[in-house]
């Protein structure tokens, strides 16, 4: 089987360094770390875009903001392009309200995954991204545009747990 390609944005690369010690926080930061872990062993092709790289460096911290940029390439985390197919597709989810016109970057992400043919998506953001109502509207878009679907998931959901250990092989 071939690996799942699959686009991380940039809650994935926050949490990686997550430092609330809230326990919901915690346990979210061990989850998208074993999807690290996961792509250093080779089960997944992982992907990103200039939006992403964008919002880190707005990250306010300077130590936190390099070690995320720095996951990138000890990852080998492939950097994917805006083209005017990404941009038209990013316009219809906010106009078919899939995502709210001033998460636009979100749409982004979202786009890119599906005009490059990505797998799925993986997020923290659970406003924008990882909810029902976007991915069902995703779903009904990219459909009617006459694209795969694409899945978007949190990492909890793609990672592997002691029952599916080789799901990815």
């Amino acid at each position: 089987m071939s690996q799942p390609k699959i686009y991380l944005e940039t809650t994935m690369f926050s949490f990686y360094y997550e430092t609330r010690e809230d326990p919901h926080y915690q346990e979210l930061k061990a989850q998208t770390r074993q999807v690290f872990d996961m792509i250093k062993a080779g089960k997944f092709e992982p992907y990103t875009s200039i939006y992403t790289t964008a919002e880190i460096d707005d990250n306010a911290d300077p130590e936190k903001r390099e070690n995320m940029l720095r996951l990138i390439t000890d990852y080998g985390v492939k950097n994917l392009a805006v083209t005017p197919d990404v941009e038209r597709l990013a316009a219809l989810y906010i106009q078919e309200k899939a995502v709210p016109v001033s998460s636009t970057v979100d749409a982004f992400h979202i786009a890119i995954t599906a005009v490059n043919g990505l797998d799925f998506i993986v997020s923290l953001n659970f406003g924008h991204i990882a909810r029902p109502w976007t991915i069902e509207r995703v779903r009904l878009v990219n459909a009617r545009e006459g694209l795969k679907g694409i899945g978007i998931y949190k990492p909890v959901e793609v990672i592997e747990s002691e029952d599916d250990t080789g799901l990815y092989d």
